[in-house]
């Protein structure tokens, strides 16, 4: 998390980091590496993760744009300061990051066949054409970050944001990005168990 933080502060000024009920010293390890951190008391899940940073970073009235980041190394920074480009361009509100728009990140057959099915099921649901509607790097400028509000914590975020922005109506576009799949980061939930958990959703809703 370290090495990550001080990255990102290589490219963007301000990085806040929502430690979500964890028990592993990680509030510790990020303020050393220069991050403001924000805690929740227990655990509630990655969606109310991202509404908690989503606020907070708005209370800032500086604040003109928002990356959502992964904390575990699988994204890379030249993305996230490419999707902001685009924004600060004009071209976009919200650029939606997609492993799937270019051949860089390495994934097994089986969870690629259950994102595509996820990102058809967003289609029917939504009308967003996504080829990645579970992908956590995004970016927002603040006029429509202000606008979300989760109220899913878990696996059921990804959908609900999108669903979100199918009524919110801002510009948005893809952007091809690097997915890294590291035994850390399928720890943390970038695992087969994680697609299995976006299957069921998509079953069982």
């Amino acid at each position: 998390m370290g090495d990550v933080v001080a990255e990102l502060l290589t490219a963007f000024s301000h990085v806040v980091c929502i430690d979500d009920g964890s028990t592993d010293g990680s509030p510790t390890i990020a303020r050393a590496a220069g991050a403001t951190v924000v805690e929740h008391p227990v655990n509630l899940g990655q969606g109310a993760a991202l509404q908690t940073g989503l606020h907070f970073a708005l209370q800032d009235p500086a604040t003109t744009e928002i990356v959502t980041f992964d904390a575990d190394g699988q994204h890379l920074v030249s993305d996230a300061k490419a999707m902001v480009a685009r924004i600060q361009s004009g071209e976009a509100d919200v650029v939606l990051g997609s492993r799937f728009l270019d051949h860089r990140t390495k994934i097994s057959p089986v969870k690629r066949i259950v994102l595509r099915l996820a990102a058809v099921e967003s289609h029917w649901a939504t009308g967003m054409a996504l080829t990645d509607a579970h992908n956590g790097l995004r970016a927002f400028n603040a006029a429509t970050a202000a606008r979300i509000e989760l109220s899913q914590n878990r696996m059921a975020h990804a959908s609900e944001l999108v669903q979100q922005l199918s009524v919110l109506k801002p510009r948005w576009v893809e952007h091809p990005v690097q997915i890294i799949y590291t035994d850390y980061s399928k720890a943390k939930g970038q695992s087969l168990l994680n697609s299995v958990n976006i299957l069921s959703d998509l079953l069982f809703r």
